[in-house]
C-alpha cells in the first residue's frame, strides 16, 4: 500500500502522448527496493503499459560533501546499478546538475516519479522539473514513516508535543510495501556517463574534495543496510532500551548513515523492530521512539522552519541566555583545526572526535557531549554553533541532513527546555565529564575507539 499522502503532484501537466517510459529521477532513495516512489512509478507504468527508466544525476562538488560522502553514496548506487537491471528497470547514471540530467530524459517520459527531499538545493532542483519537464512530476514521500503534513502544519516545539500528533496516525503508515515487478521490460540503452559498479573508479573520477577519506567501518548499499538491520532486530535490539546509551556497549542499530543517504526505507526499519522476536517491549519501542518520533521532529523542523542551519533559528530562550553569558570567562578555547586534531585536554571528547574522524560515526550520548564542549570551550555561542556544524557535516557519514541540522541544534536549546542557570551555558542543558564516568565505563569507550582507528588504519 502506498497512501495517498505521500503523493504530491508538483505540476499540473498531462501524460505526454506517445512517451516512450515512466521515469523515476531517483536522488533521495537510494534503493532498489523498499522505495515507494519506485513502486509509484512501476505502477503507474504497468496501467499504462510502460517500462520504467530509473535515472541518478551525479554532482561534482556538492554542498560539505567530501569522498568519505561520495565512496557511500558510490556504493549504493552500485547495488542500484546491480538489482534495478534484473527487476526489469534500466539505470542511468549522469555526471550533472541532478535537475538537468532528469530533464534531458523528460522528453521521452510519460510521466516522472521523484522522491521528496526537505534540503534547500534539491527542493529547487524539483521545482525546475516540475516547471519544464512538459509531463506530470509526482512526489513521493519515501524517507519518513509518517508524511510530515499528516502530523502537523507547524514546528513543533519538542517531542513531546510531536509525539501523540504521530502516535495517532503511525498504525495507518507502519504497513509493508507491496512490490510490483515491471511488466514491460526497458531496454532502451540509455547513456550512463559514470561506471558506479566499480566505486572506488567512479569516485577517482570526480572532482570532490578528497580531504576527508573514505572509512572501511561502514559499506554503504542497500545490500549492506539490510545485512546490519538483521544483526541488529536478530540480537543487538535485545538490551536496547538499558544499553543504548552506554558509548561502549554497541547497542545501536548503526543505521543513521543509511537513512542519510536513503539505502533503507524508515518504514522498513520500525517494522523490523515492531515484529522483532529479540528484546523486551520496551526496547523495540525505545528504538522506534528513536527512529520515528524524534526523527521525525527533524523533518518537522526542517519543513517549517526555513532557516534550519542557522544559528538564528535556536528558540528566542536559548539564544538569550547564551547571550546573557557570551562574556563569561572560558577555562579553555580551542579552535576548529585543534578540535579537528583531537587534541582538547578532555580524554573522552577527544576519543569521541577521533571516532568520528577516523569512522564517520559517533556514539548518539557522545554526540551530545561533543557538541556541549565545543560550545564551552568556544569564545562565542555562535562560532561555537557554526564549528559544531562545520566537524558534523564534514565527518559524519550522516551530516547535513535534517536530523543531523536538528540534532546539533539540540545542543544549544532547540526542542529542549530551560535548565539550571550556569556560566557559559547559561540555561542550555549542560554536560561534563564527571557525569560520563558516574554513568558508564569510559576506559572501555576509549579502548572501543583505540580499536576502531586501528583498523582503520591497517
Amino acid at each position: 500500500m502506498i497512501q495517498n499522502t505521500r503523493l504530491k503532484k508538483l505540476n499540473d501537466a498531462e501524460r505526454r502522448p506517445g512517451g516512450a517510459y515512466v521515469l523515476y529521477w531517483m536522488q533521495e532513495a537510494q534503493r532498489p527496493h523498499g522505495n515507494a516512489a519506485l513502486e509509484t512509478a512501476i505502477r503507474g507504468a504497468n496501467r499504462h503499459g510502460l517500462p520504467v527508466v530509473c535515472a541518478f544525476g551525479l554532482t561534482d562538488g556538492y554542498p560539505e560533501a567530501n569522498a568519505r560522502h561520495y565512496a557511500f553514496l558510490l556504493e549504493g548506487l552500485a547495488d542500484c546499478a546491480r538489482i534495478l537491471p534484473s527487476r526489469g528497470i534500466e539505470f542511468v547514471v549522469r555526471r550533472g546538475d541532478p535537475a538537468e540530467v532528469a530533464l534531458a530524459l523528460a522528453g521521452d517520459a510519460a510521466a516522472i516519479v521523484c522522491d521528496r527531499s526537505y534540503m534547500p538545493g534539491p527542493k529547487a532542483w524539483r521545482a525546475r522539473l516540475a516547471e519544464e519537464a512538459g509531463c506530470p512530476v509526482v512526489e513521493v514521500e519515501t524517507e519518513v514513516v509518517v508524511p510530515v503534513e499528516v502530523v502537523s502544519g507547524k514546528s513543533e516545539y519538542a517531542a513531546r508535543t510531536i509525539r501523540p500528533k504521530i502516535h495517532r496516525v503511525w498504525d495507518e503508515y507502519l504497513i509493508p510495501l507491496d512490490e510490483a515487478e515491471p511488466e514491460r521490460e526497458a531496454a532502451f540503452g540509455l547513456r550512463s556517463d559514470i561506471d558506479v559498479s566499480d566505486p572506488a573508479a567512479a569516485l577517482a573520477g570526480l572532482d570532490v574534495d578528497g580531504s576527508v577519506k573514505p572509512v572501511r567501518r561502514f559499506r554503504g548499499g542497500f545490500v549492506e543496510a539490510r545485512r546490519r538491520l538483521a544483526a541488529f532486530a536478530d540480537g543487538t535490539l535485545d538490551g536496547y532500551a538499558e544499553g543504548r546509551n552506554e558509548p561502549a556497549a554497541g547497542h545501536t542499530s548503526f543505521m543513521s548513515p543509511y537513512l542519510h543517504f536513503g539505502h533503507i526505507s524508515p518504514v522498513e526499519l520500525a517494522l523490523a523492530a515492531k515484529n522483532a522476536e529479540a528484546g523486551s517491549r520496551d526496547d523495540r519501542n525505545s528504538y522506534i521512539e528513536e527512529l520515528v518520533v524524534r526523527r521525525e521532529l527533524a523533518m518537522n523542523y526542517a519543513e517549517f522552519e526555513p532557516e534550519f542551519a542557522s544559528y538564528d533559528a535556536l528558540p528566542d530562550w536559548a539564544r538569550k541566555t547564551l547571550a546573557d553569558h557570551a562574556g563569561d570567562p572560558r577555562e579553555h578555547l580551542y579552535d576548529e583545526d585543534a578540535l579537528a586534531a583531537c587534541a582538547t585536554h578532555d580524554p573522552y571528547w577527544n576519543a569521541a572526535m577521533r571516532e568520528m574522524v577516523h569512522t564517520g560515526f559517533m556514539h548518539n550520548y557522545m554526540r551530545m557531549y561533543w557538541a556541549k564542549k565545543i560550545l564551552e570551550w568556544s569564545p562565542s555561542p555562535e562560532q561555537a554553533f557554526a564549528t559544531t556544524l562545520a566537524l558534523n557535516n564534514r565527518y559524519f557519514l550522516d551530516g547535513r541532513d535534517p536530523n543531523s541540522y536538528a540534532n546539533v541544534a539540540w545542543c544549544y536549546g532547540l526542542h529542549d527546555r530551560a535548565w539550571t542557570e550556569r556560566a557559559v551555558f547559561g540555561k542550555i542543558r549542560y554536560m561534563n565529564a564527571n557525569g560520563l564516568n558516574r554513568k558508564f565505563d569510559m576506559e572501555a569507550y576509549i579502548a572501543e575507539v583505540d580499536r576502531l582507528v586501528a583498523r582503520e588504519a591497517d
